[in-house]
């Protein structure tokens, strides 16, 4: 039994990861989870001018007298989160109170179960997001890593392009450092291809910019000091300019 761990003084019983469930449609895995925080953190702290909702692991209502489907991050563009968002009504993304789906909705592959190249993607087509999304970053389902669906009708259509016209941004593949884990990442980014920054980022951004700006000031001064000196020497009195 897993519970009973000791099995004497020197051996214990190790259960096999492969029989465990390490995620599921409610339970995260490390690296999903931080990549959730990554996508939704990045579009707070960057579209702060811009009405949006945007959540990871929300239900979505979208037919009556249907379950919700979850997706692992969606972006809903000119709504935001009722003021009273502990009222059971208010409590996920219901269509028909929000009047729109989602632009986007974006599923993190971590196993063969979810069916995200099938019933999933019917269900969105069907709800009429704008864009689905199926990051596959361990290639579990095809050879690609990203797959990016668009609604064209009542139908998606894959496409190669990963400009979300719709909604002003795109997708890309990005490899760096987030909260302390270098790893390749999916992030948003703008027409010319830059990130979306994180919160971080941004101060980090700022941090530098005010560094720079106060070695140009120090570097101007001792510029102006320097040829203080000069006239100094030449017997002209700077202070008198």
């Amino acid at each position: 039994m897993i519970e009973q761990l000791l099995i004497n003084d020197d051996d214990y019983y190790v259960p096999d990861a492969n029989e465990l469930i390490t995620e599921n449609d409610t339970l995260d895995n490390f690296a999903t989870s931080k990549q959730k925080r990554l996508l939704i953190g990045s579009l707070y702290s960057s579209l702060q001018s811009q009405t949006f909702l945007a959540a990871a692991n929300v239900g979505i209502y979208h037919t009556d007298e249907q379950p919700a489907i979850v997706p692992d991050v969606f972006l809903s563009l000119d709504v935001q989160v009722p003021e009273k968002w502990w009222e059971k009504q208010n409590r996920c993304y219901m269509v028909w109170r929000f009047g729109k789906p989602p632009e986007v909705v974006l599923e993190i592959v971590s196993n063969k179960e979810g069916d995200e190249l099938g019933k999933k993607l019917k269900i969105y087509e069907h709800m009429r997001a704008s864009y689905y999304i199926v990051y596959d970053p361990n290639q579990q389902l095809a050879e690609k890593i990203l797959h990016v669906y668009e609604l064209r009708g009542t139908r998606y259509f894959e496409t190669s392009e990963t400009w979300l016209e719709q909604v002003g941004f795109g997708i890309t593949l990005w490899e760096g450092e987030f909260e302390g884990r270098q790893d390749n990442w999916l992030r948003w980014c703008y027409q010319d291809g830059n990130v979306l920054s994180t919160g971080d980022e941004r101060a980090s951004q700022s941090e530098q910019r005010a560094s720079q700006s106060e070695q140009r000031a120090s570097e101007a001064e001792q510029r102006n000091q320097l040829l203080a000196d000069r006239l100094r020497a030449m017997g002209v009195d700077p202070d008198t300019l």
